[in-house]
């Protein structure tokens, strides 16, 4: 596969093809980090504001601080509702704009693997965050086939069709966090699994919802109306349907928190 670098510019298809996702996956990870309340947030990478909506709903912030390099992404948090408590600005992972002990809690929702250094990014998130502070984060399971469009990437490969891909991908295995987590230094290191399910109305829905992907939709849209066919049939042979043709799919991500010394 290719390493052309993954754009998301477009807030509103990302709602729909990953924003639902990221809130099934996000409600669980929150519950087991259990933070408490009035803390002072900031979420790395916050995309659409999908994570930090959720985040002002379940945890009672005092502040949340929302950091994303997409300006098309941030346009989109700012009308959520439920995030009005939240602030969204421009800025980079690996460069937080944020002074050292600014927050109570760092977290990394979905991020992960798009980071070119995520190294460097885990210690800006340990910078910012006061001694006994959290850091946070999970991503699905790329490597061990977590992530939601695994049926189509899986056929993608099996016809040979290359569509470009997270340049950190293998950072999303937990042995891979764990060495990020405990190399930074953090204490009281944990990870445990997530995993969600989502049912869509039929194959269709499944299908268009997926072509809303930065990085595979524009792929597919490309390819001859055969192989286009080929594929789409493909993949809804591997997705078995319900007798009323819903389809239940399940995703895994991997988790994992720890404290500033």
């Amino acid at each position: 596969m290719s390493e052309q670098k993954i754009r998301f510019d477009d807030g509103a298809a990302y709602e729909q093809m990953m924003g639902i996702w990221s809130g099934l996956a996000g409600k669980t990870f929150l519950d087991w980090l259990a933070p408490p309340k009035a803390l002072r947030w900031i979420d790395v990478g916050c995309g659409n504001g999908a994570f930090t909506e959720l985040l002002v709903e379940n945890c009672a912030p005092s502040e949340v601080q929302g950091i994303d390099p997409s300006e098309g992404q941030l346009a989109y948090a700012r009308t959520r509702p439920g995030a009005r408590l939240a602030e969204f600005r421009l800025g980079d992972a690996m460069a937080l704009p944020f002074p050292a002990d600014r927050f109570d809690a760092a977290i990394m929702a979905l991020v992960l693997v798009f980071v070119p250094e995520p190294a460097k990014a885990v210690a800006e998130m340990l910078r910012v965050v006061r001694p006994g502070g959290i850091v946070a984060a999970y991503m699905w399971d790329m490597p061990g086939g977590g992530f939601p469009l695994e049926p189509l990437l899986i056929e993608m490969r099996a016809m040979e069709i290359t569509a470009p891909r997270p340049p950190q991908r293998e950072a999303s295995r937990m042995e891979a966090m764990l060495d990020l987590w405990n190399g930074a230094g953090l204490e009281n290191v944990e990870t445990r699994e997530i995993t969600v399910h989502r049912t869509f109305a039929d194959f269709d829905d499944w299908w268009m919802t997926g072509m809303k992907s930065p990085s595979l939709g524009p792929t597919i849209a490309a390819l001859s109306p055969q192989d286009h066919a080929a594929l789409k049939s493909r993949v809804r042979a591997r997705l078995p349907a319900a007798s009323d043709g819903r389809i239940t799919y399940a995703a895994r991500a991997n988790a994992i928190k720890g404290s500033r010394s």
